[in-house]
């Protein structure tokens, strides 16, 4: 489990592809790995992934499956900077939601603008998406646990808007994305078991 507050950026250094998947050097230096052993977790931009080896100099490898391509953006980009959350201990602070680390779709930046010094972003997400985004409910892009302002429906899915304050932007990627941009997408997981009770008839 996560709280999908980041910890450090990474970048992905070196992508290797293997039978059934790619796996990734991630450089770390603004993540504490000192308490990190093989077979930990760390979520990769909303993704939870395990720590398969640990190298020197603040690096360490992954192995991504096909399936997580598959379902996510961004692993597999050598290069590309990713936010970096340790799972979080039951002693732990919870500053964000519960997360999981299990993305649940792909969404699209419509639009990433200014509004002061903030910033207002605009996501369309799946349709399938819908019914688990609520207007001031929690979500996660590329690991990072954020509240709505709006949620609309859309012609291809569902647009919810956020507001994102200097903060955010300096210490996650978030502030580099632009229109067109794709993001990992994680709907609030009380959301899910309660939709999951009520299909059951257990409520």
């Amino acid at each position: 489990m996560f709280t999908g507050i980041v910890q450090g950026l990474g970048t992905i250094e070196k992508v290797e592809p293997f039978e059934g998947g790619v796996s990734l050097v991630v450089h770390a230096p603004e993540l504490d790995l000192s308490d990190v052993a093989l077979g930990d977790s760390i979520s990769h931009n909303g993704a939870c992934m395990t720590v398969v080896d640990l190298q020197p100099d603040a690096r360490y490898r992954i192995d991504v499956s096909e399936e997580s391509l598959r379902v996510t953006v961004g692993l597999q980009d050598q290069g590309r900077k990713v936010n970096l959350e340790k799972a979080m201990r039951l002693s732990d602070r919870l500053g964000g939601h519960l997360v999981s680390g299990h993305v649940d779709g792909v969404g699209e930046v419509i639009s990433f603008e200014p509004v002061g010094d903030n910033r207002e972003l605009i996501i369309r997400a799946p349709q399938s998406l819908k019914k688990y985004l609520a207007v001031k409910g929690s979500v996660v892009v590329n690991g990072v646990s954020l509240t709505t302002n709006w949620v609309r429906d859309a012609a291809e899915g569902v647009e919810f808007s956020i507001n994102l304050i200097p903060h955010t932007l300096t210490v996650t990627t978030l502030g580099e994305l632009h229109a067109g941009a794709r993001v990992n997408l994680e709907v609030d997981l009380i959301a899910r078991y309660v939709e999951r009770m009520l299909a059951a008839g257990a409520i």
